[in-house]
């Protein structure tokens, strides 16, 4: 395990931020998984598992290969720095808010258009709040935590590997003409993948929202299966109810509509609730460190005895 390379890498991240996108790792992954697909590409579901073995091929070597260069400590943190976006996210959604309080919808609904894949043109100040508090909720869990678990657990090639794995889901893991079977590997290991970090990222949230227990436990037992993502739904259900708001519905995707559930029972979103959702991310990601940390430590305890 390497938790202090993992909460180092998480540090970095808040302080430093994305690096510019013309030398982004993750951006040249992206390229580099295009050409690929270009090159094996069929609508079928051996050829997506070829597409999604060697996308995670690709990371855990570079892990290694990090490892091998600048040693297990370092490597995770490098690593994890990488693949955790934690600063981009909060300063996202508050650049989205910044515009909405100035009046400028349009400029909101352009902007948001970097962090949802829905269509934004016609959305009003509370459906962008509502996206921006989602998108904001589920990659706490993509982007932030499930980093930080998969570096804990497995060091450098563990988080990139996870990054690659939640890359692909992004590229090809759609339910459409072309990556119906193509992009069912990634979907479902994204899923896989992703399944503890929601869980604990939902706990923390109960954790830094005490008053809220309750109400969080029966939203993400009732409420999250009503949602398409069996992660996606638990970490949006559990913002829901510790901010007292109503998230899901639905959704337009071009052609494509998707009813989302009911999650909460609160009122509907606002501007102000983006910033209650960012500390909430903050907050909650400081709380499941430290219970990654004393699980780690408990464990490891229990391997050296």
């Amino acid at each position: 395990m390497s938790p202090f390379g993992a909460f180092g890498g998480l540090l970095v991240d808040q302080l430093l931020g994305e690096p510019p996108s013309s030398v982004h790792p993750v951006v040249g992954f992206g390229k580099l998984m295009n050409r690929v697909e270009r090159r094996i590409y069929a609508d079928r579901r051996v050829n997506g598992v070829a597409h999604l073995a060697i996308g995670v091929g690709v990371a855990v070597t570079a892990g290694l290969t990090l490892r091998r260069l600048i040693g297990s400590t370092a490597a995770t943190v490098v690593a994890t720095a990488t693949c955790a976006a934690g600063k981009m996210l909060d300063g996202e959604a508050e650049a989205i808010a910044k515009l909405m309080s100035d009046g400028d919808l349009v400029g909101a609904r352009s902007r948001l258009k970097s962090l949802v894949g829905r269509d934004t043109d016609e959305l009003d100040e509370s459906e962008i709040s509502r996206a921006v508090i989602e998108s904001v909720a589920e990659n706490s869990v993509d982007a932030v935590t499930a980093s930080l678990f998969w570096a804990v657990v497995a060091g450098a090639p563990g988080v990139l590997a996870h990054r690659a794995i939640n890359t692909l889901d992004a590229m090809v893991g759609h339910h459409n003409d072309r990556y119906e079977h193509f992009g069912w590997a990634s979907a479902r290991i994204d899923d896989l993948v992703n399944f503890i970090p929601a869980r604990a990222s939902a706990l923390a949230v109960a954790v830094v929202h005490p008053r809220q227990v309750a109400s969080i436990w029966n939203a993400v037992k009732r409420d999250a299966p009503r949602h398409p993502s069996p992660n996606g739904g638990v970490i949006e259900a559990a913002y829901a109810a510790a901010l007292g708001i109503r998230l899901g519905g639905v959704n337009q995707y071009g052609d494509t509509t998707e009813d989302r559930g009911t999650l909460g029972d609160g009122t509907s979103p606002t501007l102000s609730d983006i910033a209650r959702a960012v500390s909430t991310r903050k907050r909650s990601t400081l709380i499941a460190a430290i219970l990654m940390l004393i699980v780690s430590s408990l464990t490891s305890g229990q391997v050296g005895s």
